[in-house]
Protein backbone atom coordinates (compact mmCIF):
# COMPACT_ATOMS: atom_id res chain seq x y z
CA UNK A 1 0.00 0.00 0.00
CA UNK A 2 2.90 2.34 0.76
CA UNK A 3 4.35 1.79 -2.73
CA UNK A 4 1.01 2.60 -4.37
CA UNK A 5 0.67 5.74 -2.27
CA UNK A 6 4.17 6.92 -3.23
CA UNK A 7 3.48 6.39 -6.96
CA UNK A 8 0.23 8.36 -6.72
CA UNK A 9 1.91 11.20 -4.83
CA UNK A 10 4.70 11.47 -7.40
CA UNK A 11 2.41 11.38 -10.44
CA UNK A 12 -0.24 13.72 -9.08
CA UNK A 13 2.45 15.97 -7.64
CA UNK A 14 3.51 16.67 -11.20
CA UNK A 15 0.12 18.14 -12.11
CA UNK A 16 0.60 21.58 -10.50
CA UNK A 17 3.91 21.85 -12.35
CA UNK A 18 2.47 21.09 -15.76
CA UNK A 19 -0.68 23.21 -15.46
CA UNK A 20 1.40 26.24 -16.39
CA UNK A 21 2.64 24.56 -19.58
CA UNK A 22 -0.16 25.57 -21.96
CA UNK A 23 0.07 23.54 -25.16
CA UNK A 24 -1.74 24.84 -28.23
CA UNK A 25 -2.24 21.66 -30.27
CA UNK A 26 -3.89 18.41 -29.23
CA UNK A 27 -1.23 16.38 -31.05
CA UNK A 28 1.43 17.89 -28.76
CA UNK A 29 -0.47 17.18 -25.54
CA UNK A 30 0.10 14.50 -22.92
CA UNK A 31 -2.66 13.03 -20.75
CA UNK A 32 -2.88 11.55 -17.26
CA UNK A 33 -5.85 9.24 -16.68
CA UNK A 34 -7.00 7.94 -13.29
CA UNK A 35 -9.59 5.14 -13.12
CA UNK A 36 -11.35 3.89 -10.01
CA UNK A 37 -13.94 1.10 -10.00
CA UNK A 38 -15.53 -0.11 -6.77
CA UNK A 39 -18.73 -1.84 -5.75
CA UNK A 40 -19.03 0.46 -2.73
CA UNK A 41 -20.61 2.96 -5.16
CA UNK A 42 -23.39 0.41 -5.71
CA UNK A 43 -23.75 -0.55 -2.05
CA UNK A 44 -22.32 -4.07 -2.44
CA UNK A 45 -19.10 -5.86 -1.52
CA UNK A 46 -18.66 -8.99 -3.62
CA UNK A 47 -16.91 -10.58 -6.62
CA UNK A 48 -15.21 -7.85 -8.69
CA UNK A 49 -14.91 -5.46 -5.78
CA UNK A 50 -12.18 -2.98 -6.73
CA UNK A 51 -10.02 -1.80 -9.61
CA UNK A 52 -7.62 1.11 -9.94
CA UNK A 53 -5.44 2.22 -12.84
CA UNK A 54 -3.21 5.20 -13.54
CA UNK A 55 -2.01 5.95 -17.07
CA UNK A 56 0.29 8.44 -18.77
CA UNK A 57 -0.23 8.87 -22.52
CA UNK A 58 2.38 10.46 -24.77
CA UNK A 59 1.82 13.15 -27.40
CA UNK A 60 1.68 12.19 -31.06
CA UNK A 61 4.88 10.30 -31.92
CA UNK A 62 4.45 10.15 -35.68
CA UNK A 63 8.01 11.43 -35.94
CA UNK A 64 9.12 9.41 -32.93
CA UNK A 65 12.78 9.42 -33.95
CA UNK A 66 12.80 13.14 -33.18
CA UNK A 67 11.45 12.62 -29.64
CA UNK A 68 14.31 12.33 -27.21
CA UNK A 69 12.22 10.87 -24.30
CA UNK A 70 11.99 7.56 -26.18
CA UNK A 71 15.08 5.39 -25.60
CA UNK A 72 17.04 4.61 -28.74
CA UNK A 73 16.59 0.83 -28.35
CA UNK A 74 12.79 1.20 -28.44
CA UNK A 75 12.62 2.87 -31.87
CA UNK A 76 13.21 -0.20 -34.08
CA UNK A 77 10.86 -2.23 -31.85
CA UNK A 78 8.04 0.32 -32.20
CA UNK A 79 8.63 0.62 -35.93
CA UNK A 80 8.00 -3.12 -36.43
CA UNK A 81 4.83 -3.39 -34.36
CA UNK A 82 1.66 -4.11 -36.39
CA UNK A 83 -1.31 -1.74 -36.61
CA UNK A 84 0.40 1.29 -35.09
CA UNK A 85 2.50 2.74 -37.91
CA UNK A 86 -0.17 3.54 -40.48
CA UNK A 87 0.52 6.60 -42.65
CA UNK A 88 -1.79 9.53 -41.96
CA UNK A 89 -2.53 8.42 -38.39
CA UNK A 90 -1.45 9.83 -35.04
CA UNK A 91 0.71 7.47 -32.97
CA UNK A 92 1.06 7.41 -29.19
CA UNK A 93 2.53 5.29 -26.42
CA UNK A 94 1.06 4.91 -22.95
CA UNK A 95 2.24 3.43 -19.65
CA UNK A 96 -0.10 2.13 -16.95
CA UNK A 97 0.06 0.77 -13.43
CA UNK A 98 -2.97 -0.90 -11.87
CA UNK A 99 -4.51 -3.31 -9.42
CA UNK A 100 -7.62 -5.52 -9.44
CA UNK A 101 -9.29 -7.24 -6.46
CA UNK A 102 -11.89 -10.04 -6.47
CA UNK A 103 -13.52 -11.85 -3.54
CA UNK A 104 -16.38 -14.30 -2.95
CA UNK A 105 -19.78 -12.94 -1.92
CA UNK A 106 -19.50 -13.96 1.75
CA UNK A 107 -16.31 -12.35 3.04
CA UNK A 108 -17.09 -13.14 6.70
CA UNK A 109 -16.11 -16.81 6.28
CA UNK A 110 -12.47 -17.84 6.73
CA UNK A 111 -12.85 -21.30 5.18
CA UNK A 112 -12.57 -22.10 1.48
CA UNK A 113 -15.94 -21.49 -0.21
CA UNK A 114 -15.72 -24.00 -3.05
CA UNK A 115 -18.91 -22.92 -4.86
CA UNK A 116 -17.89 -19.23 -4.96
CA UNK A 117 -15.12 -17.46 -6.83
CA UNK A 118 -11.57 -17.41 -5.40
CA UNK A 119 -10.00 -14.57 -3.50
CA UNK A 120 -7.56 -13.06 -5.99
CA UNK A 121 -5.60 -9.87 -6.52
CA UNK A 122 -3.59 -8.61 -9.46
CA UNK A 123 -0.93 -5.91 -9.66
CA UNK A 124 0.32 -5.10 -13.14
CA UNK A 125 2.20 -2.82 -15.49
CA UNK A 126 1.12 -2.16 -19.07
CA UNK A 127 2.57 -0.54 -22.16
CA UNK A 128 0.28 0.31 -25.05
CA UNK A 129 0.62 1.62 -28.59
CA UNK A 130 -2.11 3.59 -30.32
CA UNK A 131 -2.76 4.53 -33.93
CA UNK A 132 -5.70 6.84 -34.63
CA UNK A 133 -7.29 9.41 -36.84
CA UNK A 134 -10.59 11.24 -36.50
CA UNK A 135 -12.61 8.08 -37.29
CA UNK A 136 -10.62 5.04 -36.15
CA UNK A 137 -8.36 3.99 -33.28
CA UNK A 138 -6.33 0.79 -32.94
CA UNK A 139 -4.61 -0.18 -29.70
CA UNK A 140 -2.07 -2.88 -28.97
CA UNK A 141 -1.32 -3.39 -25.27
CA UNK A 142 1.15 -5.65 -23.45
CA UNK A 143 0.50 -6.46 -19.79
CA UNK A 144 2.75 -8.09 -17.22
CA UNK A 145 1.86 -8.57 -13.58
CA UNK A 146 1.59 -10.84 -10.60
CA UNK A 147 -1.49 -12.50 -9.19
CA UNK A 148 -1.44 -13.80 -5.63
CA UNK A 149 -0.19 -12.57 -2.24
CA UNK A 150 2.50 -10.36 -3.79
CA UNK A 151 -0.15 -8.32 -5.59
CA UNK A 152 -0.79 -6.92 -2.07
CA UNK A 153 -4.53 -6.94 -2.73
CA UNK A 154 -5.17 -8.25 0.78
CA UNK A 155 -3.21 -5.36 2.32
CA UNK A 156 -5.00 -2.77 0.20
CA UNK A 157 -8.49 -4.13 0.89
CA UNK A 158 -7.81 -4.57 4.61
CA UNK A 159 -6.53 -1.02 4.98
CA UNK A 160 -9.42 0.41 2.96
CA UNK A 161 -12.04 -1.48 4.98
CA UNK A 162 -10.45 -0.33 8.23
CA UNK A 163 -10.47 3.24 6.94
CA UNK A 164 -14.16 2.91 6.00
CA UNK A 165 -14.91 1.17 9.33
CA UNK A 166 -16.21 -1.87 7.41
CA UNK A 167 -15.77 -5.58 8.28
CA UNK A 168 -12.40 -6.88 7.08
CA UNK A 169 -12.65 -9.91 4.72
CA UNK A 170 -11.61 -13.07 6.55
CA UNK A 171 -10.74 -15.51 3.77
CA UNK A 172 -7.59 -14.16 2.14
CA UNK A 173 -5.62 -17.22 3.32
CA UNK A 174 -7.44 -19.05 0.50
CA UNK A 175 -6.38 -16.68 -2.29
CA UNK A 176 -4.73 -17.85 -5.51
CA UNK A 177 -0.99 -18.47 -5.32
CA UNK A 178 1.64 -16.16 -6.73
CA UNK A 179 1.91 -16.42 -10.52
CA UNK A 180 3.46 -14.22 -13.16
CA UNK A 181 0.81 -13.30 -15.72
CA UNK A 182 1.16 -11.81 -19.19
CA UNK A 183 -1.31 -10.74 -21.85
CA UNK A 184 -1.37 -9.09 -25.25
CA UNK A 185 -4.59 -7.27 -26.18
CA UNK A 186 -5.81 -5.67 -29.40
CA UNK A 187 -8.76 -3.25 -29.63
CA UNK A 188 -10.27 -1.48 -32.64
CA UNK A 189 -12.73 1.44 -32.27
CA UNK A 190 -14.53 3.32 -35.03
CA UNK A 191 -16.78 6.40 -34.98
CA UNK A 192 -19.50 4.91 -37.14
CA UNK A 193 -21.90 7.82 -36.63
CA UNK A 194 -20.87 11.38 -35.82
CA UNK A 195 -23.34 14.25 -36.14
CA UNK A 196 -24.32 17.67 -34.81
CA UNK A 197 -27.71 18.83 -33.58
CA UNK A 198 -26.90 22.56 -33.63
CA UNK A 199 -25.93 25.06 -30.89
CA UNK A 200 -23.01 22.89 -29.81
CA UNK A 201 -25.05 19.70 -29.24
CA UNK A 202 -23.63 16.54 -30.78
CA UNK A 203 -23.94 12.78 -30.69
CA UNK A 204 -21.83 9.86 -31.84
CA UNK A 205 -21.85 6.07 -31.95
CA UNK A 206 -18.57 4.19 -31.38
CA UNK A 207 -18.50 0.39 -31.92
CA UNK A 208 -15.45 -1.64 -30.86
CA UNK A 209 -14.04 -5.13 -31.31
CA UNK A 210 -11.00 -6.78 -29.81
CA UNK A 211 -9.47 -9.69 -27.98
CA UNK A 212 -6.72 -10.80 -25.67
CA UNK A 213 -4.31 -13.72 -25.38
CA UNK A 214 -2.35 -14.85 -22.34
CA UNK A 215 -2.47 -16.67 -19.02
CA UNK A 216 -4.17 -13.61 -17.48
CA UNK A 217 -7.19 -13.80 -19.78
CA UNK A 218 -7.90 -15.13 -23.26
CA UNK A 219 -11.06 -13.77 -24.87
CA UNK A 220 -12.74 -11.86 -27.69
CA UNK A 221 -15.11 -8.95 -27.19
CA UNK A 222 -17.31 -6.53 -29.10
CA UNK A 223 -19.66 -3.69 -28.22
CA UNK A 224 -20.49 -0.05 -28.74
CA UNK A 225 -20.97 3.28 -26.98
CA UNK A 226 -23.49 6.04 -27.68
CA UNK A 227 -22.89 9.60 -26.48
CA UNK A 228 -24.97 12.76 -26.68
CA UNK A 229 -24.38 16.17 -25.15
CA UNK A 230 -23.13 19.72 -25.42
CA UNK A 231 -19.53 20.27 -26.59
CA UNK A 232 -18.94 16.55 -26.96
CA UNK A 233 -15.23 15.71 -26.57
CA UNK A 234 -13.51 14.67 -29.77
CA UNK A 235 -12.10 11.41 -28.44
CA UNK A 236 -13.17 7.76 -28.43
CA UNK A 237 -15.43 7.77 -25.38
CA UNK A 238 -15.22 6.56 -21.79
CA UNK A 239 -14.60 2.92 -20.98
CA UNK A 240 -13.96 0.59 -18.06
CA UNK A 241 -10.60 -0.50 -16.65
CA UNK A 242 -9.75 -2.97 -19.38
CA UNK A 243 -6.61 -3.53 -21.47
CA UNK A 244 -6.73 -1.31 -24.53
CA UNK A 245 -9.34 0.99 -22.98
CA UNK A 246 -7.34 4.23 -23.08
CA UNK A 247 -9.59 6.39 -25.25
CA UNK A 248 -9.93 9.75 -23.46
CA UNK A 249 -7.20 11.64 -25.33
CA UNK A 250 -8.31 14.60 -27.52
CA UNK A 251 -7.83 13.98 -31.24
CA UNK A 252 -7.62 17.59 -32.40
CA UNK A 253 -8.58 21.18 -31.56
CA UNK A 254 -12.30 20.47 -32.06
CA UNK A 255 -12.24 18.94 -28.59
CA UNK A 256 -13.54 21.46 -25.98
CA UNK A 257 -10.36 20.93 -23.93
CA UNK A 258 -8.65 22.96 -26.68
CA UNK A 259 -11.27 25.67 -27.07
CA UNK A 260 -10.16 29.22 -26.22
CA UNK A 261 -9.51 29.71 -22.52
CA UNK A 262 -12.65 30.22 -20.36
CA UNK A 263 -14.78 28.40 -22.97
CA UNK A 264 -13.57 24.90 -22.13
CA UNK A 265 -16.71 23.32 -20.82
CA UNK A 266 -18.91 20.46 -21.96
CA UNK A 267 -21.34 17.90 -20.62
CA UNK A 268 -22.71 14.68 -22.08
CA UNK A 269 -24.34 11.38 -21.14
CA UNK A 270 -23.37 7.99 -22.48
CA UNK A 271 -24.37 4.36 -22.48
CA UNK A 272 -22.31 1.37 -23.56
CA UNK A 273 -22.54 -2.37 -24.06
CA UNK A 274 -19.62 -4.82 -24.14
CA UNK A 275 -20.04 -8.54 -24.90
CA UNK A 276 -17.26 -11.05 -24.23
CA UNK A 277 -16.58 -14.67 -25.14
CA UNK A 278 -14.07 -15.99 -22.61
CA UNK A 279 -11.83 -19.00 -23.15
CA UNK A 280 -9.68 -18.56 -20.04
CA UNK A 281 -9.72 -16.23 -17.00
CA UNK A 282 -7.25 -16.87 -14.21
CA UNK A 283 -9.54 -15.11 -11.71
CA UNK A 284 -12.11 -17.90 -12.27
CA UNK A 285 -10.08 -20.83 -13.67
CA UNK A 286 -7.44 -20.58 -10.94
CA UNK A 287 -3.67 -20.82 -11.17
CA UNK A 288 -2.32 -21.97 -14.52
CA UNK A 289 0.56 -24.18 -13.42
CA UNK A 290 -0.60 -25.60 -10.08
CA UNK A 291 -3.72 -26.83 -8.35
CA UNK A 292 -5.86 -24.06 -6.85
CA UNK A 293 -9.40 -23.04 -6.10
CA UNK A 294 -11.48 -22.50 -9.26
CA UNK A 295 -15.10 -22.28 -10.41
CA UNK A 296 -16.95 -23.20 -13.60
CA UNK A 297 -17.06 -19.92 -15.52
CA UNK A 298 -19.67 -18.60 -17.87
CA UNK A 299 -18.20 -18.46 -21.37
CA UNK A 300 -20.29 -15.44 -22.40
CA UNK A 301 -20.67 -12.27 -20.32
CA UNK A 302 -21.94 -8.72 -20.81
CA UNK A 303 -21.28 -5.32 -19.27
CA UNK A 304 -23.90 -2.58 -19.54
CA UNK A 305 -22.79 0.91 -18.55
CA UNK A 306 -24.56 4.28 -18.25
CA UNK A 307 -23.11 7.54 -17.02
CA UNK A 308 -22.19 11.16 -17.63
CA UNK A 309 -19.05 13.20 -18.31
CA UNK A 310 -17.98 16.79 -17.69
CA UNK A 311 -15.29 18.78 -19.46
CA UNK A 312 -13.90 21.56 -17.27
CA UNK A 313 -10.78 23.23 -18.63
CA UNK A 314 -8.29 20.52 -19.47
CA UNK A 315 -10.05 17.99 -17.23
CA UNK A 316 -12.49 15.30 -18.33
CA UNK A 317 -14.39 13.71 -15.42
CA UNK A 318 -16.80 10.80 -15.79
CA UNK A 319 -18.98 8.65 -13.60
CA UNK A 320 -20.86 5.51 -14.66
CA UNK A 321 -22.93 2.73 -13.14
CA UNK A 322 -22.12 -0.75 -14.45
CA UNK A 323 -24.24 -3.90 -14.53
CA UNK A 324 -22.29 -7.11 -15.19
CA UNK A 325 -23.90 -10.47 -15.95
CA UNK A 326 -22.95 -13.58 -13.98
CA UNK A 327 -19.38 -14.73 -14.51
CA UNK A 328 -19.58 -18.29 -13.15
CA UNK A 329 -22.16 -21.06 -12.95
CA UNK A 330 -23.08 -20.92 -9.25
CA UNK A 331 -23.04 -17.14 -8.97
CA UNK A 332 -26.17 -16.04 -7.10
CA UNK A 333 -26.33 -12.37 -8.09
CA UNK A 334 -25.12 -10.24 -10.97
CA UNK A 335 -22.35 -7.73 -10.28
CA UNK A 336 -22.93 -3.99 -10.00
CA UNK A 337 -20.33 -1.32 -9.40
CA UNK A 338 -19.52 2.31 -10.05
CA UNK A 339 -16.62 3.74 -12.02
CA UNK A 340 -14.93 7.15 -11.84
CA UNK A 341 -12.52 8.44 -14.47
CA UNK A 342 -10.49 11.66 -14.20
CA UNK A 343 -8.29 12.72 -17.12
CA UNK A 344 -5.99 15.73 -17.32
CA UNK A 345 -4.52 16.87 -20.65
CA UNK A 346 -1.54 19.24 -20.66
Amino acid sequence: MKVVSIVFLILFGLVPCVVMAEVQHAMDAKTFSFYLENDVFAGTDRHYTSGVRLTWISPDLTHFREHQPLPEWSQPVIKRLPFINKPGYQHAVYLSIGQKICTPEDTTRSDLIEEDRPYAGLAYLAIGFQSKNNRRMETLEFDVGIIGPHSYAEDVQTELHEWLDSPVPSGWDNQLDDELVVAVVYTHKIKLIQSGLGNGFNYDFIPHVGGGLGNLKTYTNAGAQFRIGWNLPNDFGTFLIRPGSECNVPIDERDPRFFPRYHRFGVHVFTALDLSAILYDIFLDGNTFKESHSVDKEFFTANIMAGFSLIVGRFKMSYAYVYQTKEFINQQKENVFGTITICFTY
